[in-house]
């Protein structure tokens, strides 16, 4: 009896916890939860927005190819299936009237495996890795990690990608007990060549393995040149055969990132936090599509003057420079196929740019690091984010563009800058603000120890970044009237 009064109390607890939620902010923050954990690299990303993308009605096009698109129509075009462009032609569309456009990033700090993985170390089968972009690489340690990326297979005569997420534990980073390391509690600082090696497996037990297989491990001679699958570890190898279901002379080469076993959640005691690593910047990736979908169903496209664009780039953790990231030619291409040779210059003088990247929430254990008129709380609404020395894009003109936006769906906005002795982060948005001439803001939803494998985000913020967005695309042109004389 007591045992179920304990149950219905619980119950009635958990049903109290739910009803402090908006339904549909709940729904919202778990379908951008669902959308993380399948998505573990940047091509699981841009996979996934072309699913929906394709779902609402949108047409693949590709950058190989001639375009015939016309007014009113949705499409999108993918560039190394890691950087994402979606559009929409207004039905009232003439070359000349201008984007609106948000940019996001599909790239988040990780561990990838190196082009010869292959290590062996005291008995241990080891798996050699870089680290991409500026990771908080020791909060690695103790997880249990996969594999996740794409493969490049021989398909008949022509080479194909298939995308793989091994969703088991397969690898660890262990940390050294503090009997070996006494000062480990008040200073870790592992090297991240020789300490940030992932165990695989051990030697002895692949050996019993490859026994009972009957498989005699062969010794390259040293004129041999090893095939790409050669240069990793032949128990990962086998792993990906059996996961692609494909033989392992079909493997012409392998890119895999590390990632966090672990699943993404809804946290906290009131469910107000989300949990996951990624956060930076998925949330703006998710956001920038979904609200994109949700423009076309708050307004009606045939009565659009302009082109609406949502954008998702790979590489903004590196700075962005290649073929596919944001410094690269292809946004510019992009546009310049939706323009004549006579009105691209001034689409670009009427368009405006909302760059979509994490902002920092300030930290009750570390509030000191915020200054101090400028602190946004995690569940305070979207951040605007200012830097006088242009890390950030905003000016006074896109914030208030940016504010009348958001008034229009009620999403409050909060500032941020960093302090004078404090060192500022990027975005894409300099980048492009500077290579296309594009009047820019930058924003960002807040969340807490960004580049951790294992970040701190809010649930609301989805719904508030996805309403904000899609006012944008929905309202620019409405909102750009204000702002003629000053654009």
């Amino acid at each position: 009896m007591h045992l179920k009064l304990i149950l219905r109390s619980k119950n009635t607890f958990n049903k109290q916890i739910q009803s402090k939620m908006n339904s549909s902010i709940k729904d919202n923050a778990l379908k951008f939860v669902d959308f993380l954990n399948r998505n573990p690299s940047p091509y699981h990303v841009v996979e996934s927005a072309r699913q929906m993308l394709q779902k609402a009605g949108f047409q693949e096009l590709r950058i190989t190819e001639k375009w015939s698109t016309r007014n009113g129509g949705k499409y999108f075009v993918t560039k190394n299936d890691s950087t994402l462009m979606a559009f929409t032609i207004g039905g009232k569309y003439q070359f000349g009237n201008g984007f609106a456009v948000v940019g996001a990033h599909t790239d988040s700090p990780a561990l990838k495996l190196k082009l010869n993985s292959k290590k062996s170390k005291v008995g241990y089968l080891q798996v050699g890795v870089e680290c991409y972009g500026g990771g908080i690489w020791h909060t690695w340690f103790d997880r249990d990690l996969t594999v996740a990326g794409r493969v490049l297979l021989k398909e008949n005569d022509k080479v194909i990608q298939r995308l793989v997420h091994i969703k088991r534990p397969i690898l660890r980073i262990p940390n050294l007990a503090i009997h070996l390391n006494r000062e480990t509690n008040d200073k870790f600082s592992p090297n991240k060549e020789t300490h940030l090696v992932p165990i695989l497996a051990t030697v002895v037990q692949e050996e019993l393995l490859n026994k009972s297989r009957g498989i005699t491990k062969k010794t390259p001679s040293t004129d041999e040149i090893p095939s790409q699958v050669d240069k990793h570890q032949s128990l990962l190898i086998d792993l990906l055969v059996d996961e692609l279901n494909c033989n392992r002379e079909d493997i012409i080469d392998v890119e895999l990132i590390l990632a966090d076993c672990q699943p993404a959640v809804l946290g906290g005691l009131l469910e107000e936090f989300i949990f996951g690593g990624r956060l930076d910047n998925q949330v703006g990736a998710y956001c920038t599509i979904q609200g994109l979908i949700d423009s076309l169903e708050n307004s009606n496209l045939d009565d659009d003057s302009i082109v609406r664009m949502g954008c998702i780039y790979d590489h903004e953790e590196i700075g962005s420079e290649s073929a596919q990231g944001a410094a690269s030619s292809f946004t510019e291409h992009v546009m310049r196929r939706l323009n004549d040779a006579t009105t691209f210059e001034l689409a670009m003088a009427r368009s405006f740019m909302i760059s979509a990247d994490q902002a920092h929430a300030v930290h009750p254990n570390y509030s000191e690091v915020h200054e101090e008129n400028h602190r946004p709380s995690i569940n305070g609404g979207i951040v605007l984010k200012y830097n006088g020395n242009q890390r950030y894009a905003t000016n006074s003109i896109s914030a208030a563009i940016l504010r009348e936006s958001a008034k229009l769906v009620d999403v409050p906005v909060q500032d941020f800058m960093v302090k004078n002795d404090c060192a500022c982060g990027s975005t894409i948005g300099p980048i492009l603000s500077a290579k296309l001439g594009l009047t820019t803001v930058d924003i960002g939803a807040p969340q807490l120890a960004m580049h951790s494998i294992r970040e701190t985000g809010s649930t609301v913020s989805i719904t508030q970044m996805t309403n904000l967005l899609s006012s944008f695309y929905s309202n620019f042109t409405k909102i750009r009237n204000q702002f003629s004389n000053l654009m």
